[in-house]
């Protein structure tokens, strides 16, 4: 499964904790990220992450743009509610994962309920409705 990790800035640190807690299953699958927050959490947990531009640069708009090509089956975008410089980040991205059913996490809470739920099995579903014959990411 691929995966997406964005993090407002205030949140990387918390980022990287899930990350690090939750290392074991997302070894197991593809992690992009925009280029901070992918640094970040490669340097903290070894994974390999595929970086995309920093936030400020569109990296939000080059995963976003995966979206409706099922290029994505997860985003995980930790947030800071009283931080408007995201605002329109989040709601692009979240708008877009509502309109093409992919699962999307906010907080950690959700963000551990949809990885529990992926070492599960509770994703699978994906791999067959969007089967991929290439790794689409960088």
């Amino acid at each position: 499964m691929n995966i997406a990790l964005l993090a407002d800035e205030k949140k990387q640190e918390l980022m990287i904790q899930f990350c690090i807690a939750y290392c074991g299953v997302l070894s197991k699958h593809r992690i992009c990220a925009t280029a901070a927050t992918g640094r970040m959490v490669s340097d903290a947990t070894g994974l390999n992450v595929s970086l995309f531009l920093t936030h400020d640069h569109g990296g939000s708009q080059q995963i976003g743009a995966r979206i409706p090509y099922n290029e994505l089956d997860m985003v995980l975008f930790f947030t800071d509610p009283d931080n408007i410089k995201y605002r329109d980040d989040l709601h692009y991205i979240l708008r877009l994962c509502d309109k093409h059913n992919v699962p999307m996490a906010t907080n950690i809470a959700t963000a551990e309920m949809l990885i529990l739920g992926l070492n599960r099995g509770d994703l699978d579903y994906r791999e067959i409705l969007y089967p991929r014959q290439l790794n689409v990411l960088p």
